[in-house]
């Protein structure tokens, strides 16, 4: 395959713009990880004009896919985990061109997840889990079992790759078999409610029992890149500071969420300021010690 495809990665080769081009074939037991192509080229480039370019090619029986990907684009999937099988890309794929050695280096500053990355991808987890936490347990007490259920499977994924980078490491597709080895804890809460044998409203019952432990525990983790920022700066935020700041943008519409927990938990406190009309107060937003 890859004397097929020399072709069409030379002519991204020879090109000034081209940083890198890694091969990923499609292995026996999961073709999921190549969205069931026998073989995608990754092509990362300087250009940002069109941050992903794609193409599909057929060889004979086989199948190949051809993603075109700014280096901006490439930096977001890997923060926001957007894409999560790009990071299986990066890690396993055969470098087939490597400009000044950029694949070797992005893969060096991946092992090592600095802190600040770390920090912030845990934070971007934490608030997805507690929007799905909530959402779910809200669902459960309306007696929507089928949407609670469907919020805490969520919910769980998001716990799991919160540990899985609590340990230095990028959560991957099979983020299950990562978490087996990493917390027994959160991969028996999984089990139990995928495969107990418990009615589901039990199993809910249970899980946001000890969801909530799980949840509170990882407090400090999940809003340290939060609460870094907000201390940075002596007083209180007004929530459009809060959200017009560069740092918080990644969080999205997860972030009033997770201020209101973290208010609710007492990390955060609320100063309510007049407004001109009486009786009215603004909400704003400090660290607990402040």
């Amino acid at each position: 395959m890859e004397d097929l495809l020399r072709p069409i990665y030379q002519k991204w080769a020879s090109r000034r713009d081209t940083l890198g081009i890694l091969m990923i074939e499609k292995k026996a037991n999961n073709s999921a990880v190549t969205d069931t192509f026998d073989t995608v080229l990754l092509v990362v480039t300087i250009d940002g004009s069109t941050p992903v370019f794609m193409k599909h090619y057929a060889l004979g029986e086989e199948k190949a896919a051809l993603y075109v990907v700014s280096e901006a684009q490439l930096n977001e999937w890997l923060l926001l985990g957007s894409h999560r099988k790009v990071i299986d890309w990066i890690f396993n794929g055969k470098v087939l061109f490597d400009r000044n050695d950029y694949i070797h280096h992005l893969r060096n500053r991946m092992k090592e997840f600095p802190e600040e990355t770390r920090q912030l991808k845990m934070g971007l987890e934490f608030a997805k889990l507690i929007r799905r936490y909530i959402d779910g347990r809200a669902f459960f007490h309306a007696g929507q079992l089928l949407d609670a259920y469907n919020h805490v499977i969520h919910a769980l994924h998001h716990l799991a790759r919160l540990a899985v980078i609590e340990q230095g490491f990028y959560p991957e597709v099979t983020v299950w078999n990562q978490i087996k080895q990493i917390d027994a804890q959160i991969y028996k809460l999984y089990e139990e409610l995928v495969s107990g044998e418990e009615p589901l409203q039990k199993r809910l019952e249970l899980l946001f029992l000890a969801s909530e432990f799980l949840i509170h525990s990882r407090i400090s983790s999940g809003a340290a890149h939060l609460c870094k920022v907000l201390g940075e700066k002596e007083g209180a935020w007004s929530i459009a500071e809060i959200v017009q700041h560069p740092a918080l943008s990644p969080y999205s519409v997860d972030l009033i969420i997770m201020l209101e927990y973290l208010v609710e938990r007492k990390i955060l406190s609320v100063e309510e300021i007049p407004t001109k009309s009486r009786h009215i107060y603004h909400r704003y937003y400090s660290m607990q010690n402040k």
